[in-house]
Parts: C-alpha cells; structure tokens; sequence
C-alpha cells in the first residue's frame, strides 16, 4: 500500500516549444498543506490540472491513494476524492452562496433534475454547516455577486468541501483578494481543511502566506521541481530569492 495520498511520476508535457513538465516526481503525504511556488510559465497550474484530469501528459503517471488516476477524466477524478479550486471562483453568481452548495451536493448525490427545487434538497443542513465553517453562515441567502472576492474564494472551498474530497488542489487561493484580507481568508480556509481532514495543494505567488500556512514548498522552475522542503529551508535558498522572491515582489 502506498505512503502517500498522490503521486506523480515522470510527468512530461509540452506545448510547442514550452516545457511545461519535464520528467516530474512529487509526491503528497496525507494532511500535509504543500504550497508550490515559482515564476510564471514554469508549469505550476499545468501540474493541477494534470492530477485533475484537465491535461493528459505524453508520459508519466498520477495516482491517487495507490490507485493510478492518469488517463481519468476530471468527473472520475472528483468521485475518488480528488477536489478542484480554481484561481477565479466558479460559482453560480446569480444564485445565493446557499443555493450554491446545494447545487454541489445535488451533483454529489446523483439526485439532481431540472425541475426539482432547491429547497426540497436534503442536505440543506450540512450544507449551511459548510457554509459557517468558511464563516459564511451570515451570507448564505445573499445572491453571490453582490459579495467580495474573499468571501466568493471561501464560498468555492465550502462548495469543494460538499463533494467529501480527501485531497482539495487550489490555485491562488488567495489571488483576487484585498492584501489586508489575505490573511484572515487563508486562516479560515486552512483551518476549515483541518476540520473536514482534507489534504491541500496550493499554487501560491503571496509568500507571506507560503511562509505562514505551507508544511512543505515545492519550487517550479521551467518545468521542474527544483527544490523542495520546508518554508524556511526553502524561501531563504538564494536560487528562490532570486529566481521566485525577486521576481514576485
């Protein structure tokens, strides 16, 4: 049985000229937060959307709790228990943050037709537990667009958290977001993962926030993991300062 909740192994992609992976090994330990970081283009989202599903590679292999994953399609993948956050929320932003969750945990449950009524939906409890787990309990019943960008990130955890996920993948779960608010949303977000026992992934450019809520950091660079170890080891390695550090700030 393996040790780690995913693996990736040899993981190559190409488009056109670009490497985007390049004979990439990286491995996830069950309860761990592992924030990659690196400079734009180096292959960071394309690695998320490979475990997802989303890419196929040219070679390698993705599996997930011992089980290989790589030729899956994203729908397959999320019913095993592997979750997906986007850099931009994908909510139904006519509809209220409530309404929302429901709509995910019909998907889950298999119970949804075109006509059935949200509120005959059964897991409207759970569901509003979900909600005031990312503190969003006050905003349910208000239509998502008229709420900020922070409390649509939180909303769009609470929604991956509703498909029962053992490994949730983020990109910038953070970006979008008022700096003086990156804080308190990523609080929240890392505390709700704890609670629900679900193992994250995150794409990161805020190193504050790699500093504070990252086990481990794994570094891109065109395509492959340079480095990998903790926060500090990791961030205070002058390749990082000069390659990631320098170019973010």
């Amino acid at each position: 049985m393996t040790a780690y909740l995913m693996e990736a192994r040899g993981l190559e992609i190409r488009f056109g000229g670009v490497v985007a992976a390049q004979n990439v090994t990286l491995e996830v330990k069950e309860g761990q937060n592992l924030a990659i970081i690196g400079p734009n283009g180096a292959g960071k989202t394309t690695f998320l959307n490979i475990c997802t599903g989303w890419l196929k590679p040219s070679a390698g292999s993705v599996y997930f709790r011992g089980k290989e994953i790589t030729r899956l399609s994203p729908r397959q993948i999320c019913r095993l228990g592997v979750a997906r956050a986007f850099q931009i929320p994908q909510l139904f932003t006519e509809h209220t943050a409530l309404e929302n969750m429901l709509i995910a945990a019909s998907a889950r449950e298999g119970h949804w037709a075109p006509f059935t009524a949200l509120s005959r939906i059964p897991e409207r409890e759970e569901m509003m537990h979900l909600l005031e787990m990312v503190h969003c309990g006050d905003v349910a019943d208000r239509p998502v667009v008229e709420l900020s960008e922070g409390q649509r990130k939180l909303i769009d955890i609470a929604v991956a958290l509703a498909l029962k996920p053992r490994l949730l993948l983020m990109d910038e779960p953070t970006s979008g977001v008022a700096s003086s608010q990156k804080h308190e949303v990523m609080e929240i977000l890392v505390r709700a993962l704890a609670a629900a026992g679900v193992t994250s992934v995150f794409v990161e450019h805020d190193m504050s926030i790699v500093e504070r809520y990252a086990d481990e950091v794994a570094v891109w660079a065109a395509g492959v993991v340079q480095l990998r170890g903790g926060p500090a080891e990791v961030l205070e390695h002058p390749d990082v300062i000069r390659d990631v550090i320098g170019e973010t700030v």
